[in-house]
C-alpha cells in the first residue's frame, strides 16, 4: 500500500499546518481537513522522489467553500 505524506501549509496562517499520511493520492481541488476546518488544495509539489511506499509532496492550501464534494 503506498502512503502520500503531504505536509500542508496554508499562506497567511502561522497558525495552521501540519503533515497528513493518506491512503489515497491528494490532487490540486482536493479538500484536507486541518482541525474544524477544510481547505483546498491549490498547488501541489513533490518533494523528493518516492522511497518504497511512501511519496512525499507539499501542498500549498487556501480555505475551502463548504460543503465540497472532492473531501479526502
Amino acid at each position: 500500500m503506498t502512503v502520500y505524506k503531504l505536509s500542508i501549509v496554508v499562506p497567511g496562517r502561522r497558525d495552521i499546518g501540519g503533515i497528513l499520511n493518506l491512503d489515497k493520492e491528494p490532487k490540486p481541488g482536493d479538500i484536507v481537513a486541518l482541525g474544524r476546518e477544510e481547505y483546498k488544495i491549490a498547488d501541489l509539489v513533490e518533494l523528493m522522489p518516492p522511497r518504497g511506499n511512501f511519496v512525499y509532496l507539499h501542498a500549498i492550501c487556501q480555505p475551502a467553500e463548504k460543503n465540497n464534494p472532492f473531501s479526502i
